[in-house]
């Protein structure tokens, strides 16, 4: 029995089609929850203003969290596991060009909802990005045994909600997300298919 429950989870095998249509179909989902909420529940919107240093900070703050990743990578065995499991369900049927989809979506649909429409639906305070950053978290959780990884998201969900109430803009979270799954995915992609 015991030797049951350390054995590794199964990956389910999906195809590219299948990851492709689950991110546009999520980013659907979130995108429809932040307008409804936006719309029935009086929610404001978290602003957004384009300029140029706006973005290069989302461009550094995406570079750190990237790093900060490749760390806990290289040094928690538990982290490491966690997220080669999520990724391989989500990055493996992937083709290289496939990793902008993966930039995008998920950058602008939950930085939409978590940080654009939870931060002020909470209040915009340290409450708010705590219970923004564990719901952010859970939306990770892809197994039973993926504890690892939720507990990764959180961490970025915190540091992705202070960054928009620090910046006071939604700009910097969204260039921060998308930075950080472009290059993440990039570099994952790369080490397995170079194999090393």
């Amino acid at each position: 029995m015991a030797q049951q429950q350390n054995q590794e989870p199964e990956i389910p095998l999906l195809t590219r089609t299948q990851v492709l249509v689950a991110m546009g179909v999520t980013a659907i989902i979130l995108w429809i929850v932040a307008k409804v909420c936006l719309q029935f529940a009086n929610v404001p919107l978290m602003t957004w203003r384009w300029n140029q240093s706006t973005f290069f900070s989302g461009v550094i703050l995406g570079l750190v969290i990237t790093v900060l990743s490749g760390v806990a990578y290289r040094y928690s065995p538990a982290y490491r596991r966690s997220a080669d499991y999520y990724l391989e369900i989500v990055l493996k049927p992937l083709a290289l060009p496939d990793l902008i989809w993966l930039g995008l979506l998920p950058g602008l649909s939950e930085e939409l909802l978590f940080r654009g429409v939870l931060l002020p639906a909470l209040g915009a305070n340290h409450l708010a990005v705590f219970i923004s950053s564990i719901s952010f978290g859970v939306l990770h959780l892809s197994a039973p045994q993926q504890w690892p990884y939720v507990a990764w998201a959180t961490i970025v969900g915190f540091i992705l909600g202070y960054s928009t109430l620090i910046s006071g803009n939604l700009l910097v979270p969204i260039v921060a997300h998308i930075v950080t799954n472009l290059v993440s995915s990039y570099l994952w992609k790369i080490q397995k298919i170079s194999g090393t």
